[in-house]
């Protein structure tokens, strides 16, 4: 019986480790992070995953942010993924998943999901 206890709260510990801290808009991002001197550079696969600080927003509907790592700064599109940021702090620490885009000659990321 005292294995049996200890397997089901070393299981649960297990358990609640391992579920991704935050909240998730859209799609779960997935996949190594890159920089976003990367990106821009077309060093990296179309899809990425970016980890940054939120910077700015779109002050109307929250269609739209920029994120900022240690490389540089980046819009991200969210209007394609049917999620906005309007409840996201700006300062905060965000990892975004999605695909990579011309916008005029802006590279821009449109955004599939997001972790924060």
């Amino acid at each position: 019986m005292r294995q049996l206890c200890l397997f089901v709260f070393c299981y649960a510990l297990f358990v609640a480790c391992s579920q991704p801290k935050g909240k998730f808009l859209g799609k779960a991002p997935s996949g190594d992070t890159k920089s976003i001197l990367a990106v821009q550079a077309g060093d990296t696969p179309a899809t990425v995953t970016l980890r940054g600080t939120l910077i700015e927003k779109c002050p109307v509907a929250g269609c739209w942010f920029r994120i900022q790592d240690d490389s540089g700064i980046i819009k991200v599109d969210t209007k394609a993924a049917g999620f906005v940021v309007t409840d996201v702090p700006l300062q905060t620490t965000v990892r975004v998943g999605g695909k990579v885009a011309m916008e005029g000659n802006e590279t821009v990321l449109e955004a599939t999901g997001l972790l924060y």
